[in-house]
Order: C-alpha cells, then structure tokens, then sequence
C-alpha cells in the first residue's frame, strides 16, 4: 500500500519535471568533427561535421582560422569561409587541400542559438608524407620497447648477484629524480588540457612533442627505479653510499622546482613554464647521471655489476629517438621541433655518448679485468 501512494503522488508533478528536464536537455545540440586532420601535399581530404540533432532552420557553420605555421594560412591549406548545414539534416561535408607543409588550426561557430556555446577545433597537419609518420610512430615505440626494456638486465642482474656492489648510488638517486620529473613533464603535456592549450598558443606552428610512448616510458622507468632502491636497501652494497655532492646536487633541483611552483603560482610564469621547469631537472640529471658510474668503473678497473645488456639496449632506444625526431622534423619542415622538447632530445644525445663511453669500458679497455675468486678450502 506505502508504495502504491507513492507511486501515485510521483505522477502529477515529478513526470512533468522529468519531460521538461528532457526537452531541455534535447534543445542542446552539440558539433562533432575530428581533432586532427592530416594530409600529405597536394593532396585532398573530406571532412565531415555532424550534429547529435537535426535543426529547423538551416545553420551557417563558420570557420574562423586562430594559429597558422606560416603568415598565409591559405599558403598551406584551402578551407572554406563557412559551410551551410540545412533544414533536417545533421551531417554536412566539405573538401580541403594540401598546399605546402605546415599547420592551421581553426575553430568552427555558428550563429544558432540551440547549438551548445562550446566552440569545436579542428588542427590541420599537411605532412611530406604520411609513409614517413607511420614510420615515425613505429620507430617511437621500438625506442620505446628498447629504453623500457634496458632497465631488465641490471635488475636481473642485481637479483642474479643478490649484490649492488658495482652500480653506483648517485647514479642511482639521479636517476630516480630525473624520472620522477620526466614523468612530470610528459604527464602534464600529454594529459592536462589546459597546459595542452597553453602549449599550442605559446607554439602555434609546434606540434606536442610528449606522445603516449614517451608517457608510458618514464612511468614505467620511475617503477623500475623504485625496484632498483629496493635491491640496494636488501643487498649486498659493499659500504656504497650517496655522496655528498649527488645530494646537494639533488637539493638544487627539488629546491628549483619548489621556487617554481611558488612563482607559478603568484602567477609570474606560465603553468606550461612551470612544467618545463621539470624538463630542465631531467635534463640536468641526464647531464651528470652517468659520470658517477663511469667514474667508478674507471676507479676499479672493471664494469662487473654494471650490465652491459642495460647499455645496449639504452643506445638502441637513444640512436632511435633522436632518428625519430629528426624524421618528425623533416616530415612537417619544422626543425624546432628537436628543440621543443629539449629533454627528449637530450636523453637520447647524451644516452648515445655515454653509452659509447661504456662500451669502451666494457668491450676495449677493461675486458680482461681481474675477476675475485671464491676461496672454497683454506690452505694450513
């Protein structure tokens, strides 16, 4: 009885609410067409625009160009001033062509009062070839699979050895800071639409340089790092500890992206530039990370404990990405884009040299080092 009352003194106002709140949220119509269109030159694609409801009237679909690569838009791209979405109809297409290299953006509007006021963007990419960015996303994630993978052998190593004895702690803590920024810096450009946005008015004719790869690399990196502290707290370490200038060297970064965070805040930088700032950290670390290893095999005369799988693996990634940024580079005629993300173009230059510094080590000049023989009976 209790739920039959209920139900019946539910019906006069409550349904009428529900129908109302209906109606209303049918009178928002929104806009859909792609994020990103690209297209190699002279050549052409169709684009459609659709709506989630048809109009009573026709609508005037407005294109209004904010960023271009080059000072005339129309130099790399044709699209129209506007394009007409008639009576009943919720799709209309239109044709545009490649011209030359470069990138526009444009937003559309619409003077219809039903259509949601959010604007849609659409970015515009004419490329040399789109053979080459396939090539170039496929080199990304074999750099990917190789960087990623290179953390492997030392781990394995270490648990083979149950020993740290040989992999140096600085570089250790340096490595573990660095990745913690790096991974920062690619979260934030990869995932934050509001520093998304930043970067494409700061960069107009840039694209974003962070990819999913390079998000999931340094995520990944950071856990291995972790699993790295975690050998050296239960091993054997062999009296190793971090140095007094690893840690003030660690001081200065946190201390810099602190500041940051207090001048981005009273807004005098940009949350883009605050984010940089973790770049920067990163390749800082980049900079000086190796140099305590390398040091230490040259002290000990000997590269046993530091895997030397962990170096080629680390070179194959480094040599790849930098191949992949200069194939971006080229592919969009934008060779700024290397200095865009300098971080990523820095860890892979500088894995390169020292990795070949490592090589030497191991391969050239201290391949027949002496070795420590167990003692299995003692002599009277």
């Amino acid at each position: 009885m209790p739920a039959r009352d209920l139900t019946e003194g539910w019906r006069p106002a409550h349904v009428l609410l529900l129908w109302t709140l209906i109606n209303i949220s049918d009178c928002r119509v929104n806009l859909f067409a792609p994020d990103a269109v690209t297209l190699e030159e002279y050549s052409k694609a169709n684009i459609t625009i659709t709506s989630n409801s048809s109009f009573n009237q026709s609508t005037v679909i407005v294109f209004n160009v904010t960023y271009s690569s080059k000072l005339n838009y129309s130099s790399i791209i044709t699209v129209p001033e506007k394009v007409l979405l008639p009576v009943k109809e919720t799709s209309v297409s239109f044709t545009v062509t490649g011209l030359d290299v470069g990138q526009v953006t444009t937003y559309l509007y619409s003077n219809n009062t039903d259509l949601n006021g959010l604007p849609v963007r659409i970015s515009f990419m004419v490329v040399h070839s789109n053979a080459l960015s396939v090539i170039s996303q496929v080199i990304g994630w074999i750099y990917f699979v190789a960087w990623s993978v290179s953390f492997y052998p030392q781990a394995w190593e270490n648990w083979r050895r149950k020993s740290v004895v040989g992999l140096n702690f600085d570089f250790l803590a340096l490595n573990l800071t660095g990745f913690t920024a790096y991974s920062v810096f690619n979260i934030g450009l990869f995932w934050v639409p509001y520093i998304k946005e930043e970067f494409l008015k700061k960069y107009p004719n840039g694209i974003n340089p962070v990819s999913a790869n390079d998000v999931f690399f340094s995520l990944h990196a950071l856990l291995l790092c972790l699993v790295y502290v975690s050998q050296a707290a239960i091993y054997e370490r062999g009296g190793q500890k971090i140095s007094w200038m690893a840690m003030f060297l660690l001081l200065i970064g946190w201390t810099f992206a602190l500041v940051s965070l207090f001048v981005a805040v009273a807004r005098k930088i940009t949350w883009l530039e605050y984010l940089y700032n973790f770049s920067y950290i990163k390749l800082a670390v980049t900079l000086v990370k190796y140099v305590p290893q390398a040091y230490m095999n040259y002290r000990r005369k000997s590269t046993v404990g530091w895997s030397i799988g962990n170096v080629l693996l680390d070179f194959t990634g480094g040599v790849l990405s930098v191949l992949q940024m200069i194939l971006q580079s080229y592919n969009n005629d934008e060779w700024g884009l290397i200095f865009g993300d300098p971080t990523k173009f820095g860890l892979g230059l500088f894995s390169v040299v020292f990795d070949i510094l490592f090589l030497a080590q191991h391969y050239c000049l201290y391949r027949h080092s002496q070795q420590y023989e167990v003692v299995t009976e003692e002599e009277d």
